[in-house]
């Protein structure tokens, strides 16, 4: 028997006359037509490449704990010792008493390790986006953005109210037009460095001569870099070895470092700005400290450790040789993202379910996340993966072909 004061809500078969919800129904059935509702997956294990899920286990090739550290004993070790002495939350946001030494600390580290004066920690990749643009940008401003831009960045750029122009995927040549043509005082271009969902990289050593010709600030989603690519995973900066002052690199540290948050590093006088004037920093309570301890461990072992980035790029030049399938495609790239193009929502979904019934986790990738026509299983290599991993997961892939043709 439920208490009095506790909601009882009707059950969802009388929504169906229910004029304030019939559209959401409605919308939830289309997308179950299309093939394009999500479910998501229920882990009753470690993350790591090798996952239980609904009393199954899977070897994995979908998470994007690139470095294998998501559960390494070491980082995990630093959190919980870190937790007996600064306890759990935060308990407010930076500005007012949140922010703790183990902040300080692991900004430090970041900037340093980076290569830039001063960083900021964020709870999210998506906050420090959302932060960092909308701080640069505004009415007077024009924003200029890769088409293929991840969504944080994309709703940044509405968000800023700034006047905002996309360019061809990769393309210096369509944005520098696009720069000539401004009559903007101010301009901001904006780019994921390596894209999430096709793995390539873009050109920032032009972007960056386009940017300092234009006189504009660069923000670098780096999300997929940092960790990866620069010498000993300093990012993807350091890859092409630049130094632009007017730059603002955002880093993600749920990714290769294997814990959770981001953080924005630049000029001295860029980070004092988003102190005073990013609403994503100041209206959010600072994440747990422990986090902050396990990603000063993680970085340690990132710096330390370059046989996992050496894993990495051994295991994608293996997928790229070895993989020869004439009904799908994979695209070309170097990192850790090896996209397989399938097309129809409904032949990646098929595809995705084979994989499973062998015990490999591959998810099918669909639009809106991708473009129409392009859905895809959105193979990602991890460290932790061995050769017999993707060679066995080569050769369902070639057995799954031959099935479906």
């Amino acid at each position: 028997m439920a208490p009095d004061n506790v909601p009882q809500f009707r059950p969802v078969g009388e929504l169906q006359s229910d004029s304030a919800m019939r559209d959401i129904v409605a919308e939830l059935a289309d997308m179950e037509r299309q093939g394009l509702r999500r479910r998501r997956l229920v882990l009753d294990s470690a993350q790591g490449v090798r996952v239980r899920v609904a009393g199954c286990d899977y070897l994995s090739f979908c998470s994007n704990d690139y470095l294998g550290l998501a559960a390494d004993p070491r980082i995990a070790a630093a959190a919980a010792d870190s937790m007996r002495s600064a306890g759990l939350g935060a308990g407010a946001s930076h500005l007012v008493s949140g922010h703790h030494r183990m902040h300080e600390d692991l900004e430090r580290a970041l900037a340093t390790y980076v290569g830039m004066p001063r960083a900021l920690l964020f709870s999210s990749g998506y906050l420090a986006n959302l932060a960092v643009v909308t701080v640069l940008a505004g009415r007077s401003r024009e924003v200029f953005a890769d088409r293929l831009n991840h969504a944080s960045l994309n709703d940044a750029m509405i968000l800023s109210r700034a006047r905002c122009k996309r360019y061809a995927h990769c393309d210096s040549g369509a944005l520098e037009s696009q720069l000539a043509r401004s009559a903007a005082a101010n301009k901001i271009v904006i780019t994921d460095a390596v894209f999430s969902m096709d793995g390539d990289v873009a050109p920032l050593s032009e972007i960056a001569r386009l940017c300092e010709r234009y006189q504009a600030w660069l923000v670098v989603d780096d999300a997929h870099g940092f960790g990866v690519l620069g010498e000993h995973g300093s990012g993807t900066l350091a890859h092409f070895g630049l130094d632009y002052p007017r730059i603002a690199y955002v880093g993600t540290l749920g990714k290769a470092a294997g814990v959770s948050g981001a953080f924005v590093a630049g000029h001295e006088q860029l980070v004092e700005l988003l102190i005073q004037r990013a609403r994503a920093y100041i209206y959010t309570t600072a994440s747990p400290p422990p986090l902050a301890a396990a990603l000063i461990k993680s970085i340690e072992i990132m710096q330390a450790e370059d046989w996992r980035r050496q894993r990495l790029n051994a295991l994608a030049q293996r997928i790229t040789n070895r993989l020869a399938l004439r009904r799908w495609r994979l695209h070309a790239s170097q990192t850790a993202i090896q996209p397989l193009i399938v097309g129809e929502n409904s032949e990646a979904l098929a595809l995705s379910e084979i994989l499973a019934a062998s015990g490999i986790l591959v998810p099918a990738i669909r639009p809106p996340t991708v473009p129409r026509g392009t859905a895809r299983l959105r193979i990602s290599l991890s460290a932790a993966h061995t050769d017999a991993d993707v060679d066995l997961l080569i050769e369902t892939l070639h057995r799954a072909e031959s099935s479906l043709s």
